[in-house]
């Protein structure tokens, strides 16, 4: 099993509507092709305008697999393009 951890940090402020454009355009693409993550979180303490995605691949490939699928969806350059306009996220670290 492999967990990918993604955490954005957005500005200050911003987390609702980021979390409000996110639900809208990208959460169904990843869904669709990756499946429920294993969380889906907001800090309420300690760093502050952090959110947090986990999602599980069997392996390595697997994850090279869903995640080239959802790139190749046109709703998923939508949410990318809805999402760059916005400007919310400042930073995104991703572990594996």
């Amino acid at each position: 099993m492999l967990v990918d951890v993604r955490t954005y940090t957005v500005r200050p402020g911003t987390g609702p509507a980021q979390l409000e454009l996110y639900e809208k355009y990208g959460l169904p693409v990843q869904v669709r092709h990756i499946g429920q993550p294993l969380c889906y979180l907001q800090a309420e303490s300690g760093e502050m305008n952090t959110l947090v995605h986990m999602w599980v691949y069997e392996s390595a490939a697997d994850r090279e697999n869903r995640r080239a699928a959802q790139a190749a969806d046109p709703a998923w350059k939508v949410y990318l393009e809805e999402n760059a306009k916005a400007g919310y996220i400042v930073n995104q670290r991703t572990s594996l």
